[in-house]
């Protein structure tokens, strides 16, 4: 690969709450290198530029391509995004604003830019790659440290004048509940997000009602992940699957919302927690959205679990960017 410095490489980017990966791609959408760092959030705008910057470098050093080669970058982004300008504008679970990611991307490796939504992203991974194929509306939900919402329709991202949509975490469905990232009450993520789950967990684990997720992961919200509620649960600790499967009822909740509003043929879940735990997730979100939603629109669609994984961003962010050029190349 490093001899064909022409070759067309395309870059997926996934910008989490918690690490970023960077992955490049050949000119058949085939992975060539991975490069993966916390994010750091934390420690401000410029250090996080910086450090998405280097991580894509590091990949392509690894690679021992020439970054002459990329035709073309896609970066998935939590929160909303203004694709037009290529900014990150408000994500909740980042404290940044207001973030050129295009201008900064751009002028580092001269080649098209595209910006989106994180979840838009991965959807349209799904809806190009993955398990979405064919759909003509595909609604994808990802619970994790928040939860995004995305939709492909017709082959392209849905998507407001300005802006990115569909930012179904922050759905209010219980008023005067719990205080969510972004500042309101009752959102869909304050009460069935990863986090939302890990903070009831620690509670259960304090009142001793979760001693196999005791030993594994305590009471400290970090160490509470998808994988460790997983194993408690089959384990036997039966409060955290009590505590799981209720939020997996919201998240139905919240997409029957959706499923009213857009009626679409494919839902696709994905995320960390999905993951962990396919069947509990399949099984009570079908079971709410099918309660839930309109009656007529109860059996016009197929919800099923996201082929793509943790990669669904980054391919998806890739494949969009490759289709934003008009590059058909296989």
């Amino acid at each position: 690969m490093g001899d064909d410095k022409r070759a067309k490489l395309w870059v997926g980017f996934d910008l989490g709450g918690t690490k970023m990966l960077a992955v490049v791609f050949n000119a058949d959408m085939q992975p060539i290198v991975r490069q993966k760092r916390t994010t750091k959030a934390q420690s401000g705008v410029r250090n996080g530029l910086s450090r998405m910057v280097e991580t894509l470098r590091e990949a392509l050093s690894e690679a021992k391509c020439d970054e002459s080669a990329l035709a073309g970058i896609g970066i998935g982004c939590p929160g909303p995004v203004d694709p037009d300008n290529g900014i990150l504008l408000d994500p909740p679970n980042l404290g940044w604003k207001n973030v050129p990611i295009r201008d900064e991307f751009q002028k580092a490796f001269k080649c098209p830019v595209l910006v989106a939504n994180d979840v838009d992203a991965g959807v349209y991974g799904e809806y190009a790659l993955g398990a979405a194929r064919k759909a003509r509306c595909v609604l994808g939900v990802f619970p994790g440290t928040g939860i995004g919402g995305g939709c492909v329709y017709e082959g392209r991202i849905f998507r407001g004048s300005e802006r990115s949509c569909l930012e179904i975490g922050h759905m209010q469905v219980l008023p005067g509940g719990p205080r969510c990232g972004c500042g309101r009450r009752g959102c869909l993520e304050a009460v069935a997000s990863r986090l939302a789950i890990s903070a009831e967990a620690a509670k259960a684990v304090f009142r001793g009602q979760a001693p196999h997720l005791m030993e594994r992961a305590g009471m400290n919200l970090a160490d509470i992940r998808s994988g460790a509620l997983a194993l408690s649960i089959k384990e036997g600790d039966t409060a955290i699957e009590l505590i799981v499967r209720d939020a997996a009822r919201w998240l139905g909740v919240g997409i029957a919302n959706v499923v009213n509003l857009i009626a679409p043929d494919c839902i696709v879940l994905g995320g960390g927690l999905v993951e962990a735990m396919p069947d509990l997730y399949l099984s009570e979100v079908e079971k709410t959205v099918r309660e839930t939603a309109m009656s007529s629109l109860r059996k016009t669609f197929k919800l099923t679990i996201g082929k793509l994984g943790d990669d669904a961003i980054v391919m998806g962010a890739a494949a969009w960017a490759r289709a934003a050029a008009g590059d058909n190349a296989k």
